[in-house]
């Protein structure tokens, strides 16, 4: 029977109840005493030198306080990468400057040349208009192949080439991989794109910076997924700003997908221009901008091998990765294609061998680094593609293919350098079948086949890597910053729990869930525990959410935090009761003396710790505080099995999703409801991906897609309703919770998914010439792929 309360519990989410009725408090929301507004004038071309910037009009026009440029940011650092990847060769990659206003060159289109601050937006906008600039167009590189040939422009002229690295994970496979391909009894092959997306969260960003001369303190308030980081980066890097003169403030967020865990020009922009007029400085960005500002995601031209033995058991793996940087390096966009992508090429099975190359290449377009899933997206669709494609080739069935070559035994040390602790994928498999009756597919197929349809049935797996740890680790790897999370669990003196935690809730619903995990531990109700974060004046030091982080490294420093005020409320209820401490029990937010009829509630030892008047003061000091910092000692490991079953019209080509069945492994659950909800959402943004979702550029490096009538949203009718499950449950082994994570996992498995449903369709068509359709799967795609010779 579910649960009605605490951890396991589907309770509804808190925070929704002011997200529903307006109420939410949002970046834009808040305004300032004497704030002013600034737009900022963008480049309209993809590459060009900067050879005079005129703002004699604009600066006298009504409203404007003042015109920057990048000179006024000499001396100022850029924005830095938070990661430095090493290449095959030993050699750090290459990492430019980041200006925040263009110095010299644009390098996309987008990238901000003036910032203008006025009394009012308009006055802002209308000044920038007025600015003259002399450009010398230059030509722009796109193509990522065409970029790192011999001759190709130079988006950054003082480095070697269009190169950042040309990373080989791992070295030492190679010539064994390269061996196991030469004596394979049948290799598959199959190139394909990771079209570029566009994160379109539902708010579009903020900033807006404070200062107060009398303590000569800077507040920043911006949407972001990670503040504390976003202080440490601007503060010590950018700004020069000392971490405690510098506070951050993330306030309701509306979604980010990973588009706003990075450091942005915007940001430091506002902070340092409040200081510099000595008034609040705000900055909105339209849809318009958001579409050349924001960081995007994948955008990667693959090749992947799979060689197989003669019983078709996996011998080994091989791709070779382009992987689009965009035009400098945002926060962690080196570690996308690399640590997050190479580590995950094992997927759920046993290939002994793997060899993954990865080329990362600077183009005049948007930088591009972590969206939704970030690395594992890549390395599913490729994997889970090339196992459909062996599997037509060799007319074997692509679930049983998967089945001979799943891990059955853990841990499992993969050849590329993870530990998988825990997983049943022949489970998540078993109950993926049971859901979607493919016994009785044929007779569906038949049905659609009388109406003039193709009818076609898309099954793979996923395995993922969340809460990416530990940071000695990663530290090794080239991240710049610690990957542990904070908590503080401050008991009042009544009972009631404030918890203050380094993660950043934008719409996973922390609010709900964290509160259940602490009112579990003690037996309290969940309306007791308050959950506060995104605010660095407010909470401890924390590395903020994504990744799929949150419970398992968020949760776990509150679990650790908590049971310090559990084990300290012990010892207060032992001397109320005269008792042994270690006679005490807590259960259902009372203490007991075991063996006994002595009880002392929850609320009497909270009050006793703050009114010390019965208290051991020479043994435990007053007050019901404590703090705890989670490292956790490996990624946690979700994995599943999706099924999609789509129509294709053979005369126009168009897709229709006919139903969706997710079986996910996620370890315990805390709240079901919420982790329905999580999946939900990854189901749709893949399945945009895999139909609809396109950023695409010119030859000259202008967005084609670059506002709504362009670019392709998923919408209600685009998406079915979906079958999901989370029963298959193996709990991770080294969190104090045993949760895997869920918020990226139905973006990652959903995109495969779909693709070989397609195919499958075609197939069934007498399209058998048809064994690839790269995303996104458009009905002029499609159409033109049936049709092609």
């Amino acid at each position: 029977m579910p649960k009605d309360h605490g951890i396991g519990a589907s309770s509804k989410r808190r925070e929704d109840l002011r997200f529903l009725t307006g109420r939410g408090r949002y970046t834009d929301d808040i305004n300032l005493m004497g704030q002013a507004y600034v737009h900022f004038l963008r480049s309209d071309m993809a590459h060009g030198k900067i050879n005079g910037i005129d703002t004699t009009e604009a600066e006298k026009m009504p409203g404007v306080i003042r015109i920057f440029t990048g000179k006024d940011f000499e001396g100022v650092g850029g924005l830095p990468c938070g990661w430095q990847v090493t290449d095959r060769h030993g050699n750090p990659m290459q990492e430019p400057p980041h200006p925040i206003l263009a110095q010299g060159k644009v390098r996309h289109v987008g990238d901000p040349i003036c910032a203008v601050v006025a009394e009012s937006a308009a006055q802002a906008r209308s000044a920038a208009e007025a600015i003259e600039l002399d450009i010398e167009e230059l030509p722009a590189v796109i193509d990522m192949k065409a970029a790192v040939q011999d001759g190709a422009p130079k988006v950054h002229d003082e480095l070697d080439s269009n190169l950042c690295y040309d990373w080989g994970f791992v070295e030492e496979n190679k010539d064994a991989v390269t061996k196991a391909f030469d004596e394979a009894a049948h290799v598959t092959t199959l190139e394909l794109v990771n079209q570029r997306l566009a994160p379109n969260a539902m708010e579009p960003r903020v900033a807006v910076g404070d200062y107060a001369p009398g303590t000569d303190e800077s507040t920043l308030y911006t949407t972001s997924q990670n503040p504390h980081v976003i202080r440490l980066l601007m503060g010590a890097f950018v700004l020069g700003i000392p971490e405690h003169k510098l506070r951050v403030v993330a306030p309701d967020v509306g979604g980010g997908f990973g588009s706003k865990i990075f450091h942005y020009a915007e940001e430091a922009f506002c902070t340092f221009a409040a200081k510099a007029l000595q008034r609040p400085v705000k900055w909105t960005a339209s849809r318009s901008e958001a579409f050349i500002s924001d960081a995007q995601g994948r955008d990667h031209v693959t090749r992947i091998e799979l060689a197989l033995d003669a019983d078709n058991n996996f011998t080994a793996l091989r791709t070779e990765t382009y992987a689009n940087m965009g035009a400098y390096l945002s926060t962690f966009a080196p570690s996308v294609p690399t640590w997050l992508h190479g580590t995950l090429m094992a997927g759920n099975y046993k290939t002994p061998l793997i060899y993954v190359n990865v080329k990362a290449v600077f183009t005049n377009t948007v930088p591009v680094d972590a969206y939704r899933g970030a690395g594992r997206p890549e390395a599913t669709f490729q994997l889970e593609r090339v196992i459909d494609k062996a599997a037509r080739e060799l007319g074997v069935d692509p679930v049983e293919l998967r089945r001979q070559n799943f891990v059955t035994e853990f841990p499992y040390a993969t050849p590329v350098a993870v530990e998988y602790d825990t997983g049943d994928y022949h489970a998540t498999m078993d109950k993926l079948m049971e859901m979607i009756d493919r016994d009785g597919f044929e007779a569906r197929a038949e049905e659609s086949k009388k109406r003039g349809k193709l009818r076609g049935l898309g099954i793979n797996s996923y395995i993922e890597a969340c809460g990416i740890a530990p940071s000695a680790l990663v530290g090794q790897l080239g991240a710049r910053a610690g990957l542990y999370e904070s908590a503080t669990v401050r008991v009042n003196a009544t009972g009631g729990l404030v918890v203050m935690t380094g993660s950043h809730s934008h719409g996973q619903g922390h609010e709900t869930s964290f509160a259940q995990v602490v009112a579990d531990m003690i037996g309290i109700d969940e309306g007791m525990v308050e959950i506060v974060h995104g605010d660095t004046a407010n909470t401890p030091m924390g590395m903020g959410t994504y990744g799929s982080r949150s419970l398992a490294v968020g949760g776990s420093a509150m679990v650790r935090a908590t049971e310090k005020i559990i084990a300290k409320a012990k010892k207060i209820a032992a001397h109320l009761m005269e008792a042994a401490e270690g006679d005490i029990e807590l259960k259902d937010g009372e203490f007991t003396v075991a063996g006994t009829d002595k009880s002392v509630a929850w609320g009497d030892v909270t009050l006793a710790a703050y009114v010390p008047h019965n208290y051991p003061l020479e043994e435990i000091e007053p007050g019901l505080e404590e703090t705890a910092f989670y490292d956790p000692n490996n990624f946690t490991y979700p994995a599943g099995a999706y099924a999609c079953e789509v129509e294709v019209d053979p005369d126009t080509g168009k897709v229709e999703i006919l139903s969706f069945a997710a079986a996910d492994d996620f370890g315990n659950i805390v709240n079901p409801m919420i982790v329905d909800g999580q999946v939900h959402g990854g189901l749709a943004q893949g399945i945009g991906q895999a139909l609809l979702e396109n950023c695409a550029y010119d030859e000259d490096g202008q967005l084609l897609s670059a506002s709504y009538m362009d670019y392709a949203m998923p919408r209600a009718d685009d998406v079915p309703f979906y079958a999901v499950d989370h029963s298959c449950q193996t709990p991770c082994t080294h969190n104090p919770l045993g949760v895997k994570g869920c918020g990226e996992a139905g973006a990652i498995g959903s995109p495969p998914a779909v693709v070989n449903a397609v195919v499958d369709a075609l197939h069934r068509g007498g399209h058998t010439h048809v064994m690839h359709i790269d995303m996104p799967l458009t009905p002029h795609r499609v159409w033109q792929a049936m049709h092609q010779a």
